[in-house]
């Protein structure tokens, strides 16, 4: 074979190193002149970046201005996923030592918890699906220049920690944010809520309003939910030039400053909120019950002041990561502390319903204030069949039958009596008497609220039922009869309120009709306090029963404090006017197919009360209930007249004065007014008697030498020497007191406050007893 020239393989050599020559002239050509645009702008995305800047959420005030919820600021770990190191094995290393800094898994691809959440929870019905870091660094390649939030709320040294090894944990960065602090905590959670990550299923939702699923939290119960919009605020934004490792450097030219949420101005009052909750929580432990409920609300406007539902929760635990344990122990705890029951929870509304039919029956002239029906304690109601053949009648009980019978009762009695066999009668008739009827009953019904949502500004709120004859024959196949009528009357049947309808419908009969929205909202404010809006009253309707019937009602709930159901509630130095409920519902926690009972025989109760004061010109509306508490009368009715102590303190000076008492019926003694004492007073124990409660009680009463009761006489009781209870003697003279534990001490002493010459009275206390004092006065 020949071989070329060695000159010619030169040359040839020569025109190819020319030929890469050009093609690198030309290749620098094409980057410099033709893709520099292209490539300086992808060396300026490496370099520059546009981050948000967080917007501090609005603060949360009561009505007085004390602090609800504020800011506080944290640490929060993010990790930007373009500067994640390319290398698995590297990039797997930065996540095992995040994992065991923060106590989070790499990775969770089932989706189990474990640990501690480590940002605020989404939702309860997210919590399980939680991801691992290598699942929100993957949520978050989408936007790989934007950091994708990692944990919330990290402890102090391990922020320190991670900024130490920055070197070898690129993309991960610690930045300070601010968090929601819940200052008044589980005083007010059902009210104000929290805030946590988007739920996924409403994600794309918020997306179309501006959110960043991956970083941004939103309110997800309460206030922080429904006044979102206003809370949020808007995001700021900043231009920044990054080192290679992703970390700023330096700010390239104004930011764009974050412009803060709107602040809320609630109607709450704390310390009203704080006395409902003290009041509350002793006397559902005092009746053995584990849930309540407390609202009051002003009458005249629907602000509501104070709402309290037991049990509660720590709304700081979702601010801050809640635990798997305190998540698990919140959501099966068979109370629902998650729950606020007074919007969300049904119940039978018993006798406090009884203002509803009052009011029908008189507006529908079925009955007058002089109608008169007779109790004899039993109502034996014919059968539709066979009306002659009395062993056919079916009979219904007044709650009075195991003691006797109410007689002849009109309508102011048998408000303040709680007759029920009146109000049998009323609604459903008997015999040629015709009663209101289902149909008009229920009309009624929804006029003043129930079965319909109140529109409160909270989330979760019940409807309620309120049933017809085709509800009942679609639901259980049966026809509507008179019985079923007869237990609506009452509160019972299947009649579902929530106690916030019970508290509306009680305050537009204190206000004179008028059917409010309620509202938790009273202002809503700037950054610099300026009022962007007020509250003002919304009125749902104006019920159409005439003012007349309206007092009427009123005054048969005034009676019912002074001398009839409610006299635990009675307040010598304001006028109340209220109504009691004990409505029975049905519970099987043997889980064998039969209601539970009690020794005799009975079903469990719900302890209702609902009142306003004072009753002439109303300032505040209230409903307590306890559930499973027993008697309205003996339980629910004492925690109201706390409240109400509260929110009327009793006069420093002078004798309390006593509102015009209702008449009492004939033959019973009207109350006396109170009268200069000026003579010493002896003390005895009248009696002890058994009981079935276990807390034991103390019925007493303050006489004079004639031996006529004393009313507005302030009587103090204490434990051992620490002050436990203070009250006042009622029109009658008398006063009771249903907590006394002999297990918290078994001494309690009795006595009578600004008489220094009053005999001070000892009593060694025993469970499962009743105590019957006395006070009389003695000639010196």
């Amino acid at each position: 074979m020949r071989r070329l020239d060695p000159r010619l393989r030169i040359v040839i050599f020569r025109v190819a190193i020319l030929l890469i020559f050009l093609g690198l002239v030309v290749q620098l050509w094409y980057l410099q002149v033709v893709q520099w645009q292209k490539y300086l702008l992808q060396a300026d995305r490496n370099r520059f970046r546009l981050v948000s800047i967080d917007a501090p959420r609005g603060i949360i005030y009561d009505r007085h201005g004390n602090i609800l919820v504020r800011n506080k600021p944290s640490f929060t770990v993010t990790i930007v996923p373009a500067d994640l190191p390319e290398d698995e094995a590297e990039r797997e290393a930065v996540f095992a030592r995040l994992s065991t800094l923060l106590d989070i898994p790499v990775s969770r691809p089932s989706q189990v918890p474990s640990g501690r959440v480590p940002v605020a929870l989404a939702a309860p019905p997210e919590f399980s699906l939680q991801p691992g870091i290598k699942e929100m660094v993957e949520q978050g390649r989408g936007a790989p220049f934007l950091p994708v939030r990692i944990a919330t709320n990290v402890e102090r040294e391990i922020a320190f920690i991670i900024e130490e090894e920055h070197l070898d944990l690129p993309g991960v960065h610690v930045q300070i944010e601010p968090i929601r602090q819940y200052i008044s905590g589980d005083l007010t959670s059902h009210i104000i809520g929290y805030v946590g990550r988007i739920p996924g299923e409403r994600a794309e939702e918020y997306i179309k309003r501006g959110y960043d699923p991956n970083s941004d939290r939103v309110g997800l119960t309460g206030v922080e939910l429904t006044f979102e919009d206003e809370l949020r605020g808007r995001k700021g934004r900043k231009h920044i030039e990054v080192d290679v490792a992703g970390r700023e450097i330096r700010t390239v030219g104004e930011p764009e400053p974050a412009r803060p949420g709107h602040n809320l101005i609630l109607t709450i009052d704390l310390e009203l909120q704080r006395a409902m909750e003290g009041a509350l929580y002793q006397g559902i432990k005092a009746a053995g019950s584990k849930a309540g409920v407390a609202i009051a609300m002003n009458p005249q406007t629907g602000e509501i002041l104070g709402m309290v539902s037991l049990p509660g929760y720590d709304n700081n635990l979702f601010a801050e990561g809640i635990s798997v344990g305190d998540y698990e122990r919140l959501s099966s705890d068979p109370h629902h502390p998650l729950v606020n029951h007074a919007i969300s929870g049904l119940y039978p509304p018993g006798s406090t319903f009884k203002i509803v039919p009052a009011a029908a029956a008189l507006q529908e002239g079925i009955v007058t204030p002089e109608t008169q029906f007779t109790c004899e304690g039993i109502l034996w109601l014919p059968n539709k069949y066979f009306p002659d053949d009395p062993e056919q009648a079916q009979p219904f009980y007044c709650w009075i039958h195991k003691w006797g019978k109410h007689g002849p009762i009109n309508l102011i009695s048998g408000i303040a009596q709680s007759c029920d066999i009146y109000f049998y009668i009323v609604s459903g008739g008997f015999r040629d008497f015709e009663g209101l009827g289902l149909e008009r009953l229920a009309e009624y019904a929804h006029l003043f609220g129930f079965g319909e949502l109140t529109g409160i500004d909270l989330p979760g709120e019940n409807a309620g039922l309120v049933p017809t004859r085709k509800w009942k024959r679609l639901t259980y196949s049966e026809i509507w009869v008179t019985g079923d009528t007869y237990n609506m009357a009452i509160g019972q049947g299947f009649l579902l309120a929530t106690p916030l309808q019970i508290l509306n419908a009680t305050a537009a009969v204190a206000n004179g009709g008028t059917l409010y929205r309620p509202q938790i909202v009273y202002q809503v404010t700037d950054a610099e306090g300026r009022v962007l809006r007020s509250f003002t009253p919304e009125v749902i309707r104006q019920i159409p029963v005439s003012q007349e019937n309206l007092a009427l009602v009123r005054e048969g709930m005034k009676a019912a404090v002074e001398w009839g159901t409610a006299m635990n509630a009675h307040i010598p130095w304001v006028s109340v006017a209220g109504k009691t409920g004990t409505a029975e519902y049905f519970t099987d926690e043997n889980n064998d197919g039969y209601p539970d009972r009690d020794r005799q025989g009975n079903l469990p109760t719900h302890a209702w009360f609902t009142a306003f004061a004072p009753a002439e010109d109303p300032e505040i509306a209230l409903i307590v209930l306890v559930e499973g508490g027993g008697e309205g009368s003996d339980i629910a009715a004492p925690i109201a007249a706390q409240i109400l102590q509260h929110y009327f303190p009793m006069p420093s000076t002078g004798a309390p004065p006593e509102a015009e008492a209702t008449p009492a019926p004939e033959g019973q003694p009207a109350p006396s007014l109170p009268e200069p004492i000026g003579r010493p007073f002896r003390a005895k124990i009248v009696g002890v008697d058994e009981q079935e409660t276990e807390l034991s009680q103390l019925v007493g009463t303050v006489v004079d030498i004639k031996g006529q009761g004393i009313p507005g006489v302030r009587i103090s009781i204490d434990a051992g020497g620490a002050p436990i209870f203070e009250t006042a003697t009622n029109p009658q003279g008398w006063f009771s007191y249903d907590m006394l534990n002999a297990s918290a001490s078994s001494r309690w002493n009795v006595k009578l406050i600004g008489l220094p010459e009053a005999e001070e009275l000892h009593l060694e206390v025993e469970p499962f007893k009743r105590y019957t004092v006395q006070f009389y006065e003695v000639t010196p």
